[in-house]
């Protein structure tokens, strides 16, 4: 089993968790997870291809916003809420908060058919 990179919650830096929540679709992934708690990658609807939604999830890992865990073939997708509380208190929800009353969340959910 491939063995996934995580940084140690003391690590994780500012400016790569901002980096990685200047997206608008990484973004949205985070809301999404903040909203349902842990998904597998393909159960959050964007709006793009499976190898860019990997790329968002790997830079959201990279940064420490999120824990991937590999469960057979799917990866488990969750916020390291409290490890981003403990060195940033109030920053993600601040920031989701934010997003959530601009209205750009709602841009993002696909339409329904």
């Amino acid at each position: 089993m491939k063995m996934l990179h995580h940084p140690d919650k003391v690590d994780i830096q500012l400016s790569s968790v901002l980096y990685a929540l200047s997206d608008p679709v990484r973004l949205y992934i985070v809301s999404e997870l903040r909203r349902e708690g842990e998904q597998s990658c393909g159960m959050i609807d964007v709006p793009v291809v499976k190898s860019t939604l990997s790329h968002h999830s790997r830079t959201l890992r990279e940064a420490g916003v999120i824990h991937v865990r590999v469960q057979g073939t799917q990866r488990m997708l969750s916020l390291r809420t409290a490890d981003l509380e403990d060195r940033f208190p109030g920053l993600l929800n601040s920031v989701l908060d934010a997003y959530e009353r601009s209205g750009e969340r709602i841009a993002m959910i696909p339409a329904e058919e």
